[in-house]
């Protein structure tokens, strides 16, 4: 089976492009969703992240994820430590949910793909972009968060350009562009690609 990556910058509309491929009965792993739910409830992570930052990132045995986020985003070391915390548990996650799937492919959307150094782990890559502006607009209207968070959090990734300049394929979410016709070419590109 096929493991395609699927990222793009915060605010790039990664996660209606992964909708669209659940309409098309394509299973897709969300890593995000899947590393905040892990890091409620898988105690060996809760443990891990608990030495490393100390009891008080966890109220009720719920991650504080605003004392967290705000310990590590602006302290680089802090995060890579997270980060290095983090991603092996949503790893393991990730390749035991593939192993259950039954489909020509898999998508697995993360953000930090590239960051990661996860290129390697799958047989394309789809990258979805969008204007800075229009990412910005997005992603102050769905997380109600300053203007400066955001270009905080849009600075710790990947420059647009060259993420996309590493993708197999280059999805435009711009509203001019349907995304529809763009996601359906990708597709049937996929399913030829894995019968060769």
């Amino acid at each position: 089976m096929l493991t395609i990556g699927l990222t793009g910058g915060i605010g790039s509309g990664k996660t209606t492009v992964a909708q669209i491929f659940e309409v098309l009965a394509i299973p897709v792993y969300y890593a995000d969703q899947s590393a905040k739910d892990l890091m409620n409830h898988d105690p060996e992570l809760k443990e891990k992240i608990i030495a490393a930052f100390g009891k008080s990132v966890y109220k009720e045995e719920k991650l504080d994820r605003a004392l967290l986020a705000k310990r590590v985003f602006g302290d680089s070391k802090q995060l890579q430590i997270l980060n290095s915390i983090v991603h092996p548990a949503t790893m393991l996650d990730a390749a035991r949910w593939i192993e259950r799937q039954r489909a020509p492919y898999v998508v697995k959307e993360t953000a930090i793909l590239f960051e990661a150094g996860l290129e390697k782990n799958y047989d394309r890559i789809i990258g979805v972009t969008a204007p800075e502006s229009l990412r910005l607009e997005r992603v102050l209207s769905r997380d109600h968060s300053s203007v400066e968070k955001v270009l905080q959090r849009m600075n710790q990734q990947m420059d647009e350009q060259e993420k996309m300049s590493r993708c197999h394929f280059v999805i435009h979410n711009d509203g001019i562009k349907p995304l529809l016709p763009q996601v359906l070419a990708i597709h049937e590109s996929l399913l030829e690609y894995k019968s060769l």
